[in-house]
C-alpha cells in the first residue's frame, strides 16, 4: 500500500508546450491517504482514466510528479511502481484454469506455492468463485471473466495501489450491485489502496470513502459523499450528483436575498461583496425545494409534469425558461399548471462563475 501525492500533475497528448487548455490534464495537487477507497467521477472526456494511467505508469506525465509514500515515481514503469490494475473488459488466461488465472501474478514474482494456495482460496472465497477454482476459464460469461479479473487485481498483499478502470461496464444490470458490494467488502478486509474509475455516481457513491469528480480535465471537487450531496463547490458538481441534480438559477444577490423573477428568496448565510462582473446564481437541491399552492411571497413556476418514484414525487417546472424541480409533498395536489415554490434557506447555496461562496454567519 501506498500514500499517493499528485504535485502539480498535468498532461497533453500533443506535447509539453501545447496550449494550457488542450491538456488533457490540467494541473493537479492532492494527497491520497494509505489504504483509502477512492472513485475518480465525471462524464467521459473529463480526464479521469489519463489520471488513471498516469499513476500506473501506463502514461507518462508531461509535467509534475507523482509521489508513492514520498518517492518520486514518474519516470517508473508499471512493473516497478508495484501497482495492480483492472480494465473496462477481462483480461485472463482462456487455456488456465480460474485457480491458475488467480495464482499467475503471484506466480511470476517467484512466490511460494504454499503462499500462494492460501492467498488464491482467500481471494476466490471473496468472490464466490472457490467452486470454480479447476474450470477452465475458456467458456465462461463475461461476468465470470471479469471476476477473474477482479481476483487477479486483487491476489498480490504487497501492491501499492489496486485501479479499476470502469471494470462493471461488461457487468450485466442484475449482477452490478452485487459487485459493487462486494469490491466495497474486499476493500475492508483486504485494507489496500483502490481508485476506481467511472462515469455512473452509483458506483461512485457506493463504493469509494472519497469521490474526486472531474471536469473538463480539473479536479472540481474532493470529498465524502455526503460533502458532494450536501454542498457541491462547483455548479457541475451539483447537477452531476443527484437524480434528479441540483437546480442552478440565475439570481441578484445582496445579504441574506436572493432575488429571482422579481421574488425574494431567504438565504441562510449573508453575501455582501460578492465579486463584481461574477455570474451569480444560487443552487438549491430538489429535496429541498417544495410545491405548494401559488400563494403571494413564493417563486411562481408552470408545472410540466410529475414523476412518482413510489418513495417521493418531484414536480418538473419552468420558472420562466428555466427547468427546475421541486420535491411534492404527499398530501399536494396541483389545482392547475401554476404552483409556488418553497426553499429551505439553509440549503440554498451562492455561487459565483460557478464556484461556491461560503458567505458570513
Amino acid at each position: 500500500m501506498a500514500r499517493i501525492g499528485l504535485v502539480d500533475l498535468a498532461h497533453s497528448y500533443h506535447g509539453n508546450d501545447a496550449a494550457p487548455e488542450s491538456f488533457a490534464l490540467k494541473p493537479i495537487s492532492m494527497t491520497w491517504r494509505q489504504g483509502g477507497a477512492y472513485a475518480l467521477l465525471g462524464p467521459s472526456g473529463c480526464g479521469k482514466t489519463t489520471l488513471l494511467n498516469l499513476i500506473s505508469g501506463i502514461v507518462t506525465p508531461s509535467r509534475g510528479k507523482i509521489l508513492f509514500d514520498g518517492k518520486d515515481v514518474s519516470q517508473l514503469t508499471t512493473r516497478e511502481r508495484n501497482i495492480a490494475q483492472v480494465f473496462q473488459f477481462p483480461v485472463i488466461y482462456d487455456t488456465m484454469t480460474v485457480g491458475q488465472n488467480l495464482a499467475f501474478p503471484l506466480k511470476n514474482r517467484g512466490v511460494p506455492k504454499a503462499e500462494i494456495d492460501k492467498r488464491v482460496a482467500q481471494i476466490a472465497g471473496l468472490l464466490d468463485l472457490s467452486g470454480e477454482l479447476n474450470r477452465k476459464a475458456t467458456r465462461l460469461t463475461a461476468d465470470a471473466k471479469q471476476k477473474i479479473s477482479l481476483g487477479r487485481g486483487l491476489v498480490r498483499s504487497d501492491v501499492a495501489a489496486v485501479l479499476f478502470d470502469e471494470p462493471l461496464t461488461v457487468i450485466d444490470p442484475e449482477l452490478k450491485w452485487q459487485l459493487r458490494s462486494k469490491l466495497k467488502a474486499l476493500h475492508r478486509e483486504l485494507d489496500l489502496t483502490m481508485i476506481y474509475v467511472t462515469h455512473d455516481q452509483t458506483e461512485a457513491l457506493t463504493f469509494a470513502d472519497t469521490v474526486v469528480v472531474m471536469h473538463d480535465g480539473r479536479v472540481v471537487q474532493s470529498g465524502t459523499p455526503a460533502e458532494l450531496f450536501e454542498k457541491p463547490a462547483h455548479t457541475f458538481v451539483g447537477y452531476f450528483i443527484g437524480s434528479p441534480g441540483m437546480n442552478i438559477i440565475s439570481a441578484d444577490v445582496a445579504g441574506r436575498t436572493a432575488r429571482i423573477d422579481g421574488h425574494t428568496i431567504a438565504l441562510d448565510r449573508s453575501y455582501d461583496g460578492l465579486p463584481a462582473g461574477a455570474r451569480i446564481e444560487i443552487g438549491v437541491r430538489p429535496e429541498f425545494v417544495e410545491v405548494a399552492a401559488p400563494v403571494p411571497g413564493l417563486l411562481k413556476a408552470r408545472v410540466d409534469r410529475i414523476d412518482d418514484l413510489g418513495r417521493i414525487r418531484f414536480a418538473r417546472v419552468k420558472v420562466g425558461e428555466v427547468k427546475f424541480a421541486a420535491r411534492v409533498p404527499g398530501s399536494f395536489t396541483p389545482t392547475d399548471d401554476t404552483v409556488g415554490l418553497m426553499f429551505e434557506p439553509s440549503h440554498v447555496h451562492v455561487y459565483a462563475d460557478s464556484r461556491l461562496v461560503e458567505g458570513a454567519a
